[in-house]
């Protein structure tokens, strides 16, 4: 597969990473990849039928919990992220978004590689003029300087959460997040003992 060699050259490179690192999750990887490189305004929340969004698995100093935002509008407990709006470094695009939704300055990237993929449906709303959609979620490992936070317009409710208490929710945790706490105790040990 060609690699484009504007913005997207980079996520690019760092899904072939993904891919090399994470065999289980070729095929995911490899749609978004596809997606990534055959689609020049992949980035834009205009391209109707899907568009990358970027998200953080925000962990707190300890390791030991996890930052979730209950979702205004799909009513699920999912990790801060969001639009790319136009920006090609998904990296900042998910710090940005754990910031805006969490009111938490300055989360620390543990890792510049990608820490999960995920493809997921956007119900359409109709009222909004939004037809139903993709988006590509690219997840990264983040780390809180602190546990204060603020509830923005996007969310019901924040909230720090152990990786046990995830399986307990009410509404329930999206599937997804639940991946993304069974991945982290590998990474805590690989990260959290720097």
């Amino acid at each position: 597969m060609d690699i484009p060699r504007d913005i997207r050259k980079q996520l690019c490179e760092q899904l072939l990473d993904y891919i090399a690192r994470t065999p289980e999750r070729t095929d995911v990887a490899e749609r978004v990849l596809k997606f990534v490189c055959s689609t020049p305004d992949c980035f834009e929340r205009s391209h109707e039928s899907g568009h990358i969004t970027g998200s953080a698995w925000l962990i707190n100093r300890n390791g030991d919990k996890t930052l979730l935002t209950l979702h205004r509008k799909l009513k699920l407990w999912v990790q801060p992220g969001g639009h790319a709006d136009g920006d090609g470094d998904v990296l900042r695009v998910a710090m940005r978004e754990a910031q805006e939704e969490s009111g938490i300055a300055d989360p620390v990237p543990l890792s510049t590689r990608i820490y999960d993929i995920d493809i997921h449906t956007i119900p359409a709303r109709p009222q909004c003029g939004e037809p139903e959609h993709l988006h590509y979620d690219i997840r990264y490992l983040l780390q809180a300087p602190h546990e204060q936070y603020v509830i923005s317009d996007e969310s019901d409710a924040l909230g720090w959460f152990s990786m046990e208490e995830l399986l307990h929710l009410t509404p329930p945790a999206d599937a997804a997040v639940l991946r993304l706490a069974a991945l982290w105790p590998q990474a805590k040990q690989e990260f959290m003992n720097m």
